[in-house]
């Protein structure tokens, strides 16, 4: 099986072969090569085709706030003759006969769930005037809608693209969600600036983050030759209805957030929290000959009420 990255042209001149650790295997260094072969494709043709992409399905799903007034039909087969040529860059991908039937049959669930987490913005934020105000001016609605398409083809098994599609999102927004990630309805990001989801995490339903949030890895488990073992869950599960404010990092695999808790800001938590629970950073006081600082010490003073 060939590498997914597999269009990179103008690289294959690099003496990139004193940078491989001496680990690397005679196979993987095979791989690299052909991944570096004269005729692979052009990564920036890829990432403009993928951010192509992304734009046609988002305008296809809510076609009233598209810049032209091409039918949400005639986007949607732009759209797919763009994925078409994305799968074609991309080895090892699923043929778009299997891709796009999945796709398609999912939008009207996807679209329902962005209605959810349109209506959880537009109570959610006192400042919010419409649902179009949401749509057109709040970024974490442009990365929950990526996010939420990008979803369907990770779940699909579609290497490469929809990890394109989420850090075309961040890009814009300031906000990482990885497509690997499970969220339920009514999802909402206030402000959103910093605010990193990991693969592993689940969030459930009615739930409210602020920027700077991490929902992350603790620690990496490592193979009996060094590197890092994949594919096992990394980052914590959040439950319904809860909100985490500002600067709070939630780190484990174990790690589990019952329903109805409220973590404060600048919380550091790496345990579970049960159902109902606020988690604040205690504030400890420090008296100097210079000043007086308030402090959140959030790793070594952290008290749940």
């Amino acid at each position: 099986m060939g590498s997914p990255v597999h269009f990179f042209r103008g690289m294959n001149d690099m003496d990139y072969k004193p940078f491989i650790s001496a680990r690397h295997t005679a196979r993987e260094l095979e791989l690299l090569d052909a991944s570096l072969d004269p005729a692979a494709r052009d990564a920036g043709g890829l990432r403009s085709q993928t951010e192509r992409f992304t734009d046609l399905m988002i305008d296809a799903l809510f076609p009233r706030f598209a810049f032209d007034r091409t039918t949400r039909e005639s986007r949607l087969l732009q759209a797919i003759g763009v994925l078409e040529n994305c799968l074609s860059h991309i080895a090892s991908s699923p043929p778009l006969e299997t891709v796009a039937p999945l796709l398609l049959e999912s939008l009207p669930e996807v679209r329902r769930q962005l209605q959810t987490d349109l209506v959880a913005a537009y109570q959610g934020d006192p400042a919010a005037k419409s649902i179009d105000e949401v749509i057109l001016c709040y970024p974490a609605f442009t990365a929950i809608s990526t996010y939420r398409l990008a979803h369907i083809l990770y779940r699909e098994g579609v290497p490469l693209l929809p990890r394109m599609m989420t850090e075309y999102a961040h890009r814009l927004t300031g906000i990482d969600i990885h497509p690997g990630a499970t969220i339920g309805d009514s999802f909402f990001i206030d402000h959103g600036t910093g605010v990193v989801i990991g693969e592993t995490t689940t969030i459930g339903c009615n739930v409210k983050l602020y920027q700077h949030v991490t929902l992350g890895a603790k620690s990496f488990e490592v193979g009996a030759d060094g590197s890092l073992v994949k594919g096992i869950k990394r980052h914590p599960d959040i439950g319904d209805r809860v909100v985490i404010y500002a600067g709070a990092t939630i780190l484990g695999g174990e790690t589990q957030i019952g329903n109805d808790c409220i973590i404060g800001g600048s919380v550091w938590l790496t345990h579970s929290v049960p159902a109902g629970k606020m988690v604040l950073a205690r504030v400890a006081v420090t008296d100097t000959p210079l000043t007086k600082d308030i402090m959140t010490n959030p790793v070594l003073d952290c008290s749940m009420l």
